[in-house]
């Protein structure tokens, strides 16, 4: 409540072969011991996350990875890691040492070309060696992105690090100069959105979940104005305004509730399709749901979820939305659980995904997987659009917006 939250930050991933400087990168940039820095290879063992406000940019969250040739006993299951980082990757920074380009190297600069992530080259340990000309015209064919430093040059950091920021601003990712509208866009200024936010077992104490606190930041943004209240208030709430509200928004959880409520001439969708569209990639995730129809019993199932939290007995992924599923075929149907950033390799073996709305993920994270999805085969669709399909009120809560709409009368 008192930061912006990681999903919202730009992701920075440093990568590089062992001991070339990443840790000390970090540390530069940061002007503080971050991650732990030695001569001893392998050093770095995890993903060490650093969130920070780098002006004029903005807050970002920068991964330092392990070491891509670490040949220890675990760099198996570290490398992994690290490779699983470019599904998080905004930017790439690529450390390497003066006059060496090696298989590595050249591995990442073309996984950021294939993955269509922009890649800043930084040539450390200018104090040992200087590049040379051959060298930086070598790396100018890779990326016109170069920054060349001495991390451990403390008279000239200020330098290196606006270098750099110059850099990240070069290649930023059009979503944080031109960011995409979570709600704001669908509603006049001046107007009335009310946001129904249930306090369920789910709710933080003392909180509201971070959709419906995005949502009421775009409204503002929008100088437009929430009228929040829980599903039990919402027909008072609409009795006292003296105009209807230009949009409802509703938990998925009780969407039939407000579906029943509001008047048919009165917008209404949920938080889980505002983050569809904001995320993800609405169109493709209702498509989706339009392959809930043609499952049968058997069928297996992917329910993932970004957050990791401990389940209680009647949870929307574990309990809630597989009950609703086996309701609407009327036979089971086989469901596995992926959480957090644990996302399957064997996509293939599924016939539909059912993913959460994503609000812990980068909207890039959310592609990804989408993506990932496409290439398997497999439609994919998300909780917000499940639940309303299986409750007959998908048609309703696309009234917002009209090409996603059409999509599902077809």
């Amino acid at each position: 409540m008192i930061s912006t939250p990681k999903a919202l930050r730009l992701q920075i991933a440093l990568f590089g072969r062992t001991n070339t400087g990443k840790s000390s990168f970090l540390n530069m940039i940061a002007n503080q011991d971050v991650a732990i820095t030695s001569p001893i290879p392998g050093t770095t063992t995890d993903v060490v996350e650093k969130s920070m406000e780098l002006l004029p940019i903005g807050p970002v969250t920068f991964l330092d990875t392990a070491g891509i040739d670490d040949k220890s006993l675990m760099s198996d299951i570290r490398i992994e890691k690290t490779m699983k980082i470019i599904d998080r990757a905004e930017i790439i920074v690529l450390i390497c040492e003066p006059n060496i380009w090696t298989d590595y190297e050249e591995n990442i600069t073309n996984i950021s070309i294939n993955a269509a992530i922009p890649i800043i080259i930084a040539i450390n340990k200018i104090d040992l060696e200087k590049p040379t000309d051959e060298f930086i015209s070598k790396l100018n064919s890779k990326s016109k992105n170069i920054i060349i430093c001495s991390t451990i040059n403390k008279q000239n950091r200020e330098q290196y690090v606006n270098n750099f920021k110059n850099n990240v601003l070069e290649i930023l990712p059009v979503e944080f100069t031109n960011p995409l509208p979570l709600i704001g866009d669908l509603v006049p200024q001046g107007s009335v959105t009310i946001l129904i936010v249930p306090i369920d077992k789910e709710a933080p104490k003392g909180r509201i979940i971070l959709p419906q606190v995005q949502a009421i930041r775009d409204l503002l943004d929008n100088n437009s104005m929430s009228l929040v209240v829980k599903d039990t208030e919402y027909s008072i709430a609409l009795k006292s305004l003296a105009q209807k509200p230009a949009l409802v928004v509703c938990d998925s959880q009780v969407v039939h509730k407000m579906v029943a409520e509001t008047p048919e001439d009165v917008k209404c969708t949920t938080f889980s399709i505002l983050f569809s569209r904001f995320k993800g990639d609405l169109l493709e995730e209702v498509r989706g749901a339009a392959e809930i129809s043609k499952l049968k019993p058997g069928d297996k199932i992917l329910i993932a979820e970004a957050c990791s939290h401990h389940p209680n007995e009647d949870d929307i992924g574990r309990v809630k939305i597989p009950n609703w599923l086996r309701q609407y075929i009327g036979k089971d149907i086989q469901i596995d659980h992926a959480v957090g950033r644990d996302y399957p390799s064997n996509l293939i073996d599924y016939k539909l995904i059912i993913h959460c709305g994503g609000c812990m993920l980068t909207r890039n994270e959310k592609l990804v997987r989408i993506h990932k999805a496409k290439l398997a085969g497999v439609p994919i669709t998300n909780y917000g659009i499940t639940i309303s399909f299986v409750q007959g009120v998908l048609e309703r809560v696309l009234s917002p917006f009209p090409e996603a709409l059409q999509l599902i009368k077809n």
